[in-house]
């Protein structure tokens, strides 16, 4: 009778306050993008890559399981630290004006305690694996911690940006071979480099309102050199891509999906070629199928190539 008593207490509980309990859900949601699931995708691609180069193309269920259960966790709790961090400045920039945290609409406690769960959620993941990545787990932190408040000191925060995002890739061949071959810091290196294409160009969608505000970034460091610097990072990334394929000894398939790869990115300085916002942010968005063609390279390789 107790038990049955309680089950209805907590049943009228739990209607009476489904209103705030929606809305909390909605809030919270929001504050963690799942309405924008594109930072999720540009950090799972590079990520993927490494889980299949690291482990010959056949990875386990588990530890796929974990690293992208992980990247969804680290993501969402790298918005909610983002926003935090810029909860003073958001209200004055167009695209970021209405997010929970600068409205008020989620307090800054609210915020702590969501990133503390998300954290917590990863780091059990890690504790899944091995000795090695659980302590490279606790280095990922700080590096992502410090990166939302980069902006602030220096006009390169797109490199400590693809430190953060790029962190997972050590973690990920550690997690497979206990170690870090030379390969890992290739694809460490190319996934920088992607990493800093695709979000100066991010950042030339807000550069107006960055200048008024005083927030730094790449976009504004270099002016109207934005696209020639866009160029010449996404050329030091096919080399780098190129010389991973060298040492995987990786074959056609793999070479000709660099090659759509290398289309798309002449697609993404033709959409940017104006500087207009709204072009801006469509390269942005379009980098995904970038990292998806990659990876389909490098599964259509370990899944079909046979050296002659």
């Amino acid at each position: 009778m107790k038990a049955t008593a309680l089950i209805r207490e907590l049943e009228s509980w739990y209607r009476g306050n489904l209103p705030f309990l929606k809305d909390r859900w909605h809030q919270y949601a929001l504050l963690m993008r799942l309405d924008k699931p594109i930072g999720t995708y540009l950090l799972l691609w590079p990520t993927l890559w490494a889980l299949w180069i690291a482990s010959g193309g056949i990875p386990s269920l588990h530890l796929l399981l974990v690293f992208v259960a992980g990247v969804f966790l680290t993501r969402s709790a790298g918005c909610v630290m983002n926003d935090y961090a810029d909860r003073d400045f958001d209200r004055f920039v167009t695209r970021t004006r209405e997010r929970p945290l600068t409205t008020g609409r989620v307090s800054t406690k609210e915020a702590f305690l969501l990133i503390a769960c998300l954290l917590a959620a990863a780091f059990l993941l890690v504790l899944t694996t091995n000795r090695l990545t659980i302590l490279l787990a606790f280095v990922a932190i700080p590096i992502a911690g410090v990166y939302p408040y980069m902006k602030r000191f220096t006009y390169i925060p797109q490199l400590f940006q693809g430190l953060s995002f790029s962190w997972g890739i050590i973690m990920a061949f550690t997690a497979v071979t206990d170690g870090v071959p030379r390969i890992a810091w290739l694809v460490f290196i190319a996934t920088i480099l992607w990493s800093m294409v695709y979000d100066t160009t991010y950042a030339m969608v807000d550069r107006e309102d960055d200048v008024k505000i005083g927030v730094k970034s790449t976009a504004i460091l270099l002016g109207d050199s934005d696209r020639l610097f866009i160029g010449l990072i996404q050329g030091l990334m096919f080399i780098v891509f190129l010389i991973i394929g060298r040492q995987l000894e990786f074959g056609v398939y793999y070479h000709a999906c660099l090659a759509v790869a290398a289309a798309l990115a002449v697609y993404h300085q033709w959409l940017i070629r104006e500087r207009r916002p709204d072009q801006c942010f469509r390269a942005f968005l379009h980098n995904n199928r970038l990292g998806a063609v990659v990876f389909v390279g490098i599964v259509l390789h370990y899944l079909f190539y046979s050296p002659a």
